[in-house]
């Protein structure tokens, strides 16, 4: 062909809505600006239309008609926006044949992160106190009168709940009952736990967090979503940042849980003031470059990521858990419509690089 594909792995689902442009968050158009913008061509692909044996796949480009199915030499260079379960060796098989495929890996544990940033002494006093399961439950509540207790592998919220200590003994469950979006909030015995809670982490693995007192507007948590990623050159950069802030009533910022993307500098100085605000910002830039770097050394093909950071009302700053599947329609919700079209530019930047150094690939 004589071009120089970038390939973009999609799920089924997503890669079904391309020819329709239906592809929910991702945007498609952007994705062919920033890799024409490097000289490249992007294609869009599943699993399932890769074929180790010949060497070709079936892939979505774009042309006059519209974007078209074709047949393609594949790709050398893959940016993986798909989520597989565990127990997949495709994207292990395409490395193997030597195809660089980075974020490689879209979801990890939040014990697993936690416990890899443990390891930086640097990096612990940005860590909340953290154990996992029914007994590490247990001993939280014996030391913390606020918890978050969220799933090791959940996303967008799902599942998270909370316990406030309202006497010795006794506290208060917030939870959401499956598929409804309205919290529950329970009275429990600190000495004997609910079965329904107890339910909930026989089904997955919690994790469990002391509560960070995070800064607020109008008595509405927030904190920080920052896009982190290596670009043309390869190294690491804060592409932007936006605030997440919690609907009236909730402690979960998340955006698919009924959250609010707001322009990060703005929220900063109405909260703490200009000078501390960008005293922060710069605080909060650093550490997620450093926790993107200390990352990296442990997960292959990390290139790609967004962290959230919290801010405490006595402006300390937490690390709270990283998205190996950045969601990036955060930027535009929050207005920053330049930092949303770099989130998509950064990627094919680094594709390029691979391109031309591919002895710079760390996705072994």
């Amino acid at each position: 062909m004589g071009q120089k594909l970038v390939g973009i792995l999609l799920n089924a689902a997503m890669h079904r809505g391309v020819p329709r442009s239906e592809t929910g968050q991702e945007s498609i158009a952007s994705y062919e600006e920033a890799a024409s913008a490097y000289g490249l061509v992007p294609c869009f692909l599943k699993l399932s239309d890769i074929d180790l044996e010949t060497g070709f796949s079936m892939a979505y480009m774009k042309s006059p008609q519209g974007y078209r199915n074709v047949v393609i030499p594949t790709p050398g260079v893959i940016h993986n926006r798909a989520i597989y379960s565990p127990e997949s060796s495709g994207i292990d098989r395409l490395i193997r044949k030597g195809i660089l495929v980075y974020n490689s890996c879209n979801r990890y544990g939040k014990d697993q992160i936690h416990a890899l940033l443990e390891q930086n002494a640097e990096l612990q006093d940005y860590l909340p106190a953290t154990a996992t399961g029914l007994s590490g439950l247990k001993e939280m509540m014996e030391e913390f009168p606020d918890l978050i207790l969220k799933p090791c592998r959940g996303s967008i919220g799902a599942g998270v709940m909370r316990l406030s200590r309202v006497s010795p003994q006794r506290w208060i469950w917030s939870y959401q009952p499956g598929g409804s979006n309205e919290w529950i909030n329970t009275f429990v015995d600190q000495d004997s736990l609910p079965k329904a809670l107890r339910m909930f982490f026989a089904k997955s693995h919690y994790l469990v967090q002391e509560r960070i007192p995070l800064a607020e507007i109008g008595g509405r948590p927030y904190d920080l979503r920052v896009t982190v990623q290596r670009g043309w050159g390869g190294g690491w950069r804060v592409t932007g940042m936006f605030a997440k802030l919690a609907e009236a009533g909730s402690f979960v910022s998340n955006i698919a849980r009924g959250g609010e993307a707001l322009n990060c500098a703005e929220v900063l100085e109405q909260t703490l003031g200009g000078e501390t605000a960008a005293r922060i910002r710069m605080l909060v830039t650093d550490l997620s470059l450093s926790i993107a770097r200390e990352l990296a050394q442990s997960l292959p093909g990390l290139a790609d990521i967004g962290l959230d950071i919290g801010v405490t009302r006595d402006q300390k700053i937490y690390f709270i858990e990283c998205n190996a599947r950045d969601q990036r329609y955060g930027f535009q919700k929050a207005g920053l419509g330049a930092a949303w079209k770099e989130s998509y530019r950064r990627p094919m930047g680094f594709a390029r690089y691979l391109h031309e150094y591919p002895s710079q690939y760390n996705g072994y």
